[in-house]
């Protein structure tokens, strides 16, 4: 890694009520002594997509490429990442029995953004006194609470 880039930390969690259903991300973001938090949420989702949606609104956030280390609970997240992705993108977006891999338009924007960064993985167990991930997972429900809210709006 690059010793002139800053180090960024970030934790993620998803959050759905109903699997599809109101759903909600939430991100913690650490640099240093700063710390930034950021959430969201849609009426209509998934899990998964929750999941993978924290990750990318906060590499939206970073302003210039950085170190970045992603905590998350999700396996998803952190096996299509570091496992699964190579072989998606050389079958053009099938699974290995060639179906449309799901969610593939949120992980094509997540590749091109973990792309202007250096990024690991690192997957923590959730709901297990992790600090950043209990963190990130209070955001993500304020982000189901969000998209409840807008419902009712």
């Amino acid at each position: 890694m690059s010793s002139s880039m800053q180090v960024v930390e970030i934790w993620t969690d998803g959050a759905c009520k109903g699997n599809p259903g109101l759903g909600g991300w939430g991100a913690l973001m650490r640099h240093g002594r700063h710390q930034k938090e950021i959430c969201g949420g849609e009426r209509d989702t998934t899990n998964n997509r929750m999941e993978l949606r924290a990750v990318i609104e906060a590499l939206r956030m970073l302003k210039r490429p950085c170190q970045v280390i992603v905590h998350t609970d999700s396996q998803y997240v952190q096996k299509g990442m570091s496992e699964w992705l190579p072989g998606w993108k050389r079958r053009r977006w099938l699974t290995a029995d060639k179906k449309p891999v799901k969610n593939a338009d949120l992980w094509q924007e997540l590749d091109a953004l973990v792309a202007q960064h250096e990024v690991s993985w690192q997957w923590v167990r959730g709901h297990a006194g992790d600090p950043g991930n209990e963190h990130a997972d209070q955001l993500a429900n304020q982000g189901v609470e969000q998209a409840r809210a807008a419902v009712v709006d």
